[in-house]
């Protein structure tokens, strides 16, 4: 007889159960009742939501891609995540109000940098205007160069296939499968977004 037939068999035929309680056998044993909490009141101020946000430290990236006509296409965004091992998967959160956002989207392909402290600058040139970001900015050749743009000054570059997209309120989640990573041998990282300003992060001494 199967594990199934012998459970089916040994289940009471009501709903409750019977075992003794304050002391008076079989007496009947309800399930507690299940108790919902109270609905939410509605969303926070957007202003509230965005001074709550600046407590939280975000790295500091930029995130390249080639247009439709081969032109390099690049913003500065601090919503980044790694998102997955197997398969190794990171996002990018764009907003949709900006300018590169629809280029992202549809570009097969994209390279996510790591910025250093020493990278301030390469950051603010990416958060300015679209038609001058990479005036002076040495891009780096290779074999992942001619899937996306490469900033030669990042000391850590995750190139990736566009493996989805979710909208999610103003923000669209550009979701990127890594095909390679590299690293420029120096510490990569540390740049990082707190109470609208930069900081820089580094390693607790004795860690």
């Amino acid at each position: 007889m199967s594990a199934t037939s012998l459970l089916a068999q040994s289940a009471p035929d009501t709903a409750e159960l019977s075992a003794p309680s304050h002391g008076l056998p079989n007496a009947s044993v309800r399930p507690a009742p299940v108790l919902s909490s109270p609905p939410m009141s509605g969303d926070i101020p957007a202003d509230e939501f965005r001074a709550a946000m600046a407590s939280l430290a975000a790295p500091v990236t930029v995130v390249t891609c080639y247009d439709e006509y081969g032109n390099p296409r690049g913003l500065t965004a601090s919503a980044v995540s790694s998102l997955s091992l197997d398969p190794p998967l990171i996002l990018v959160c764009l907003d949709r109000g900006s300018r590169t956002h629809d280029v992202l989207v549809a570009a097969n392909a994209f390279t996510l940098h790591l910025l250093g402290p020493e990278n301030e600058n390469l950051a603010r040139t990416f958060a300015g205007p679209t038609d001058q970001r990479f005036e002076n900015v040495r891009l780096a050749s290779g074999p992942t160069s001619r899937h996306a743009p490469q900033l030669a000054d990042s000391a850590l570059r995750l190139t990736c296939a566009r493996h989805d997209t979710i909208e999610a309120g103003d923000h669209t989640i550009l979701v990127g499968r890594v095909a390679a990573s590299d690293c420029m041998g120096r510490p990569a990282g540390g740049l990082v977004w707190h109470h609208r300003g930069f900081a820089h992060a580094k390693p607790v001494a004795g860690r």
